[in-house]
């Protein structure tokens, strides 16, 4: 089970990231209730497939498993229109580590801000870079993102 908070970013961040990684994935569907992802993470690959988010939009069901990465190329091929790109900053805050994801491509300009935590009551500070939260908000979930731009 997958527990997670999502927020925009709206301050500077880069310079407290320990990590960074390219992130190429696409979507073989986009049914809210079984979304099948390809995704390709530096020289990595995985399928991931995610149940129907909580009516909160704080948890759901994730499975993952690494592939070959040439298969995920292939199986890109096949993802529906709309391939997200980012580059991931990892960014420990306070005992928690942030995910910060800068899209690019039809999505330049947006920044989120992604805590995944044990259980939906595990407390976490507030780093200072963070805009408002969009938990639960279906227009930030990735598979959306993925059909619309940011400026929309």
């Amino acid at each position: 089970m997958e527990i997670e908070h999502k927020f925009l970013v709206s301050g500077p961040y880069k310079h407290l990231a320990t990590d960074i990684s390219h992130i190429v994935q696409g979507y073989l569907n986009d049914d809210p209730e079984r979304t099948v992802r390809i995704r390709i993470r530096d020289d990595e690959a995985f399928i991931t497939i995610k149940g129907p988010s909580s009516s909160d939009g704080l948890s759901r069901l994730e499975w993952e498993q690494p592939i070959p990465l040439d298969q995920a190329r292939q199986l890109l091929a096949l993802c529906l229109p709309g391939t997200i790109d980012k580059h991931r900053h990892i960014v420990p805050y306070e005992g928690h580590r942030w995910e910060v994801d800068e899209f690019h491509g039809h999505l330049e300009g947006l920044t989120l801000a992604e805590l995944e935590v044990p259980s939906a009551d595990t407390e976490f500070a507030i780093p200072p870079f963070l805009g408002p939260e969009v938990t639960g908000d279906p227009r930030y979930y990735n598979s959306q993102l993925r059909k619309h731009p940011a400026s929309s």
